[in-house]
């Protein structure tokens, strides 16, 4: 059963139930409400009835003796104990005296005569006989409040019996009462319980599995099943849990083979030493050693120790632009050693830039490319230029050579990080292992710009962004 099912069930119930209770309750009143007031208004009538007597008994006095008072006052008491007479006689009785009633009722009727006989008797200007019905109507009122005193007392002692019975059913009502709003109560208790044990209780059970997810504990375990909507939303929270560890896991293993990637790109940077190169300055240092003074020789013998030992190290750990053009100082050196004259190696730098880091043998892949790729072949006039200057928060690096330059295709495949064919041409696996550590170090992409011409040179620009770097 769905939650919405169960609360319209439950709560109209609970609706129900408090109603009918109040509605019992309520017509249990009414009962007594209506005896009462059949009681009291019988008694009330038989009382007014006799004010009424009294009161009309003083207006013929008075107009007695004095004729000459407007008897329309008198006229309208006569006409109030008529009506109240009338309505004695169709309530009827509800005692066993009602014998008493007509004896009451007569002498009403009887009272009436003798008033109209009084003052018809004073408006013939005959005050002895109007006075001897007044006489005898004062008779009937008096017997007109003994009766009446006599039918109220037997009203009361019909009743009374009743009355108690009407108490007693009132006891057992506020006891039932009681009794019902004590029992609605504990519905309510009851079905709050209900409420909070199946939907607050599931809610606080996927608040705590959504808490324990975002810590990043997966392991769950079952859930109890349900069969309404928190069932499904513990079950969708289970199956993403264990969605989530399947993706996790597969992307542990990712970043893992990606780690091993680097570790052994790295290690091939590391290792990467052209055996040509190695080869050429060794038989430029022995030149140097039969022609020449052991000066020279000594000097190029340094560089290349340095160069080495700048090879060798660990390569995972950056280094500022002041290593970097050190260790391409010492490279340059030896270039030029080989080449002589025929190439020419131009520095030109921003000393606010020294300090920044970028990763270890990044620059000199690019150089040894444009030694070896873009001038090498040049007999005479052949530059090489590595400028390096800031602008606004980034630091500028700019490597040009006026060499062969290279293919658009060549360009392309470089810049998309393609292994293209090791041919003797190719730039090979520098320049493509150096972009993808730019892109690694910095976060970014499109941080070089190659431009490049068939017989116009190349020219490399790399930007360091500001603010930016890994590990």
């Amino acid at each position: 059963m769905t939650i919405r099912a169960k609360l319209l069930i439950g709560i109209p119930l609970l609706v129900v139930l408090a109603n009918t209770i109040a509605f019992f309750v309520f017509q249990s009143g009414k009962v007594v409400q209506r005896s009462y007031d059949e009681m009291l208004g019988r008694i009330l009538l038989i009382e007014q009835s006799t004010e009424w007597a009294d009161t009309n008994l003083k207006l013929l006095y008075a107009f007695l003796l004095d004729p000459r008072i407007d008897q329309a006052e008198m006229k309208s008491a006569g006409g109030q104990l008529e009506r109240l007479s009338g309505e004695i006689k169709q309530e009827g009785g509800q005692t066993d005296v009602s014998f008493t009633l007509e004896d009451y009722i007569s002498m009403t009727a009887s009272f009436l005569e003798q008033k109209q006989a009084a003052i018809q008797a004073s408006a013939s200007e005959d005050p002895q006989i109007a006075f001897e019905h007044y006489a005898e109507a004062e008779k009937i009122v008096g017997y007109i409040r003994e009766e009446g005193q006599q039918l109220v007392d037997a009203e009361l002692a019909f009743y009374r019996p009743i009355i108690q019975n009407i108490r007693e059913e009132n006891d057992r009502m506020n006891r039932l009462g009681a009794a019902l709003f004590g029992m609605n109560a504990l519905m309510g208790v009851l079905l709050a319980v209900w409420a909070s044990r199946s939907i607050t209780g599931p809610v606080g059970r996927l608040v705590g599995l959504a808490k324990q997810i975002a810590t990043g504990n997966l392991d769950i375990g079952p859930q109890p099943s349900r069969d309404d909507e928190l069932g499904i939303l513990s079950n969708a929270i289970q199956q993403m849990s264990a969605d989530l560890s399947v993706l996790i896991e597969r992307d542990k293993k990712s970043l893992e083979m990606q780690r091993l990637v680097k570790e052994l790109e790295l290690q091939a940077l590391q290792s990467q030493i052209n055996p040509h190169f190695l080869f050429n300055t060794l038989n430029v240092l022995s030149r140097l050693a039969l022609l020449e003074g052991a000066d020279r020789t000594s000097d190029l013998i340094v560089s290349m120790s340095n160069l080495l030992r700048y090879s060798l190290q660990k390569l995972d750990k950056p280094v500022t632009l002041q290593d970097e053009i050190a260790h391409i100082q010492e490279y340059a050196a030896i270039q030029q050693a080989r080449f002589r004259e025929r190439i020419r190696f131009e520095l030109d730098f921003d000393p606010s830039v020294l300090q920044e880091e970028i990763p270890a043998l990044t620059l000199q892949p690019i150089v040894e490319n444009a030694f070896l790729h873009g001038v090498a072949n040049m007999e005479s006039g052949a530059v090489i230029s590595l400028v390096l200057r800031r602008t606004g928060g980034e630091v500028w690096i700019e490597i040009s050579d006026n060499g062969i330059g290279m293919p658009e295709e060549t360009l392309q495949s470089i810049l998309r990080l393609e292994a293209g064919a090791e041919s003797g041409k190719s730039t090979g696996l520098g320049t493509r292992n150096v972009l993808k550590r730019l892109q690694l170090f910095f976060g970014e992409e499109n941080l070089v710009r190659i431009h490049s011409r068939l017989g116009q040179g190349t020219t490399i620009t790399i930007r360091i962004p500001a603010g930016k770097g890994g590990e």
